[in-house]
């Protein structure tokens, strides 16, 4: 099927098959879900180099990452260089930087969207610190979101403001934004720093060492994810879960609310209803600029 999207001629391929068995979502409503977001997405995934995840035969199925954009490629995505590869070749990343990129890599079957925490044209300059929060089984977003609501009172005590967003799996991710001079090095120092403040004032509740068998019943706050290899998953990217789900900002009104219980889990409908009530609500970690305190 050949259409249209802005003043890019795509050939859309499969409509009709369902990605997501147990709710029938299929690939057109993939593709539907990823043009509709794209005005808030955007914000957040252009002008980054991409890892995707694809699952041609549904999330039930065999999926892969795809880092090196694909060679058939339309010539209007655009592609970014970056490390990654044991032979010491850099990776050609794709580059989603209008609505029909993002409709493109939706035809792929690239259900997941990953970003790093830098922008394609300075990769040695994260735009931001993450911290992604893990639970342990048995706890839950739940103690994900009371780990959060301490984080940021620790975070509003220095001077910096923070987001955070839904996983649209078990966890959920906090922001720090920056857009100012930083290294991967600081950020990865400063938000350890941070994970052993929290470790040591709730050590009944949080971990922030990597050892799994640490985990159960705590929040792992994982620091990692400020390396200048890794990409975390991005806002508004769906989930390959039982359901559509979505990682989806929310306010932190929102994560008191699920610091006590309340459910916070979106699907793709929600979350395009969410937008266009709400906006784009992670739009001011892409201008907000700050700067990490000196650590030690």
């Amino acid at each position: 099927m050949n259409v249209e999207v802005g003043d890019r001629a795509l050939s859309l391929s499969n409509l009709d098959k369902v990605l997501y068995p147990q709710t029938g979502f299929t690939k057109a409503q993939v593709i539907d879900y990823y043009v509709r977001v794209a005005p808030a997405m955007l914000t957040h995934v252009a002008h980054r180099g991409v890892t995707l995840v694809r699952w041609p035969n549904g999330v039930d199925e065999t999926s892969f990452f795809s880092k090196n954009c694909v060679s058939h490629r339309p010539d209007w995505v655009e592609v970014a260089l970056g490390p990654g590869r044991s032979d010491g070749r850099g990776i050609r990343y794709c580059c989603l930087n209008e609505v029909a990129a993002l409709a493109w890599t939706a035809n792929l079957a690239a259900l997941e969207i990953h970003g790093p925490m830098a922008l394609a044209v300075d990769i040695e300059t994260p735009t931001m610190v993450v911290f992604d929060l893990d639970p342990g089984e048995p706890a839950t977003i739940t103690e994900c979101a009371q780990v959060a609501m301490d984080i940021k009172a620790m975070l509003s005590g220095i001077g910096l403001e923070s987001w955070s967003k839904t996983s649209g799996s078990k966890g959920m991710q906090m922001y720090v934004p920056l857009n100012s001079p930083c290294t991967h090095k600081q950020a990865s120092e400063f938000a350890l720093a941070v994970a052993h403040v929290m470790e040591r004032q709730f050590a009944d509740r949080v971990v922030s060492n990597m050892n799994k068998a640490l985990r159960p019943g705590k929040v792992f706050i994982d620091w990692s994810q400020n390396s200048r290899h890794k990409t975390t998953i991005a806002p508004y990217s769906l989930r390959a879960k039982d359901r559509p789900t979505v990682s989806t900002p929310i306010t932190w009104d929102e994560v008191s609310d699920a610091a006590e219980g309340a459910p916070m889990i979106f699907v793709a409908d929600e979350v395009l209803a969410r937008v266009q009530q709400l906006g784009d609500i992670f739009a001011p970690t892409a201008t907000l600029v700050q700067e990490l305190p000196q650590i030690g």
